[in-house]
């Protein structure tokens, strides 16, 4: 592999739904494989809607080296790259037109010193167009983890997306159902705010591995707004994914 890009495996987050926590999943994975040993890096593709700098907690324009850019690092040594390290302020928008995007997200991958990672994770924008086509076509992506909820209309895009996949040839690896259920605090019985869960279907409808359920965990939020996601306490299902390349 040519130089910065020494990747050993390269990981899609995807879900064609906005709103269902593909960042946070993203995220999540990369602390469990993190927390395994191993050495991970994120690319935000999300260039419209980035979230992952904020969930980690960091901020900083990267520096150039060699003539490619250097990811900023997590306190767990996560390796970020996204289109929000390079904004004056976090809220800024990034108004840009379709071959714009596509361009950023070649960069990401040919322009930035992905060294030495044994994971590379690709947090995708919602929906099947321009960017998540370019990830897919760009760069050399394994497999795809997709995200869904337990809501009908969210199973129906998801679908749209994972029939994509199975377009562009490349496998769907795993299926996570997030915001499945809420704990009560005080009886502890699970309640199901968004409907009975549809994953298990969904996986046997399309012939993928379910990984897991995620709650919705009121401390996930206060962690993640805080920007100290890294200090949650990951479902051990995450720690199921090297197992399946």
């Amino acid at each position: 592999m040519e130089k910065g890009k020494n990747v050993k495996h390269i990981i899609a987050v995807a879900s064609g739904k906005g709103g269902v926590g593909k960042s946070s999943v993203t995220c999540l994975l990369a602390i469990s494989l993190a927390r395994q040993g191993f050495k991970v890096g994120i690319m935000d593709a999300d260039i419209t809607g980035p979230s992952i700098p904020k969930l980690l907690g960091i901020a900083g324009y990267p520096e150039r080296k060699d003539k490619l850019y250097v990811p900023l690092s997590t306190d767990l040594g996560l390796k970020v790259m996204s289109i929000n390290l390079f904004l004056e302020q976090e809220d800024e928008p990034v108004v840009w037109r379709g071959p714009i995007l596509t361009k950023v997200i070649v960069q990401f991958w040919n322009d930035v010193a992905w060294d030495d990672l044994d994971y590379l994770l690709v947090d995708l924008p919602p929906g099947t167009g321009d960017v998540p086509l370019t990830v897919l076509q760009a760069i050399p992506v394994d497999g795809i983890v997709m995200v869904t909820t337990p809501q009908d209309l969210a199973g129906m895009v998801v679908g749209k997306a994972i029939n994509m996949a199975k377009l562009m040839k490349k496998p769907v690896i795993g299926l996570v159902e997030n915001m499945s259920y809420l704990v009560c605090p005080d009886c502890g019985k699970k309640i199901e705010v968004f409907g009975s869960s549809k994953v298990q279907a969904m996986g046997e409808k399309f012939g993928i591995k379910v990984l897991g359920k995620i709650p919705l965990d009121p401390d996930l939020v206060k962690l993640a707004d805080q920007g100290q996601i890294e200090q949650y306490k990951v479902p051990e299902f995450f720690n199921d994914l090297p197992s399946l390349l």
